[in-house]
């Protein structure tokens, strides 16, 4: 039953966004900061910044670690630097894991130039313009997207954004992932961020176009593509990946909806036997996914001010996604992620209760999961307290 109506939901399912689009529509028009460019520094400036966090869990799959109460330790330390000279803008993050989780490595790092109030250039390692962003989710762990490439992405390249009236236009080409070695066959190393493709092959010369509709300065709907190429080390061949995704990001006072559909596939240029799949690394490690799925996640969130000593706002969260793999004999997989992030001044605290089937950070199925999968995988949890201090 659930998935005669995942399969329903792929080619029908996107319409729904349309009736949400003109419920939520606002008579108001989205405004624009005409002060910006204005108003920029003549002389530079720097600010640096950063976050410091620790994280407790308990995995119900890790039985010694049940005996034990769970674990409590690092989770990163990280620096930012925010730079800015008339038109220019500069924006870094350097990250610090263990050494199991990739080290140190940088998530995002660009240069931004504005060309007008409307319009701006960014130069680096980027974020893809895709889906929802900055992210498709409330919570620590992210959604399915994530995990596969397409949740809070970074590549190489230059992304041109503008936004006229209610319209909003993201035009990007990223010539390959961040690259740390700059080898004739290197493999690309995991010592990063975004989930990238590895192993046999790398991921090259990709295209995004996002438009997105402005309803109000609080909800867009919005349709996003990606092309690419896929080169293959072993032959030194050129495959191709594309993806798609139809998005909506609506706010109704306290509570925020982030809605998503996409589909995505990649055709290798490989050997028989290794053309249906392809590796992703980041964190310091890499498994196998599946050369092609679709993706659904619905995301919910309501933000509660309080004042309970120190404590300003509650946000609680419910967080589901799908991932419907038309292959025989291949295993779908679930993640649902329910909790609330607690702010307090610069002190958040993410309270996560998230669940997996056939997701590798949520369970055991961590080389196969987001692959083939286990199609007697079961439901595996993992209680997660995040707690950073921001500066």
């Amino acid at each position: 039953m659930i998935k005669q109506f995942i399969y329903k939901l792929q080619y029908l399912g996107l319409a729904l966004f349309l009736p949400i689009a003109s419920f939520a529509q606002d008579s108001i028009m989205v405004a624009t900061d005409t002060s910006l460019v204005e108003n920029r520094p003549e002389k530079p400036t720097l600010k640096i910044g950063g976050a410091l966090r620790f994280n407790y869990n308990l995995s119900t799959w890790k039985k010694e670690q049940v005996k034990r109460g769970g674990d409590f330790g690092l989770d990163m330390f990280r620096i930012n630097a925010d730079a800015a000279f008339k038109k220019l803008d500069l924006h870094a993050e350097y990250r610090f894991y263990s050494k199991d989780f990739g080290g140190g490595f940088l998530k995002e790092g660009y240069v931004r130039y504005h060309v007008d109030n409307r319009t701006q250039l960014d130069f680096g390692l980027v974020q893809n313009p895709f889906g929802n962003t900055t992210y498709n989710s409330h919570n620590w762990f992210f959604n399915l997207p994530y995990y596969l490439g397409f949740e809070d992405k970074f590549s190489m390249g230059v992304k041109f954004h503008q936004q006229r009236n209610r319209w909003v236009y993201d035009i990007a080409f990223f010539k390959n992932a961040m690259e740390l070695n700059f080898g004739d066959q290197t493999e690309t190393d995991p010592s990063r961020y975004s989930y990238d493709v590895a192993g046999r092959n790398k991921e090259v010369n990709q295209g995004n176009i996002k438009t997105a509709y402005m309803l109000a300065e609080d909800k867009q709907i919005g349709i996003s593509g990606m092309i690419g190429g896929v080169y293959n080390i072993p032959t030194g061949n050129m495959g191709t990946r594309w993806a798609a995704a139809l998005h909506t990001d609506l706010t109704f006072g306290k509570l925020n909806v982030k809605l998503q559909s996409m589909y995505y596939h990649y055709n290798p240029a490989d050997s028989a036997g290794f053309n249906s799949t392809v590796d992703l690394t980041a964190y310091g490690s890499s498994y196998t996914v599946t050369g092609k799925a679709a993706i659904h996640t619905a995301s919910f969130s309501y933000k509660q001010p309080v004042k309970i000593g120190p404590v300003t706002d509650i946000t609680f969260y419910e967080n589901y996604a799908y991932m419907q793999k038309p292959q025989q004999g291949y295993a779908d997989t679930q993640m649902n992620v329910a909790g609330c992030m607690i702010a307090a001044g610069n002190l958040v605290t993410y309270i996560d209760w998230a669940a997996g089937k056939n997701q590798p950070w949520l369970g055991p199925e961590w080389q196969n999961g987001l692959a083939q999968g286990n199609p007697d995988a079961k439901w595996h949890s993992r209680f997660n307290i995040n707690i950073g201090y921001y500066f």
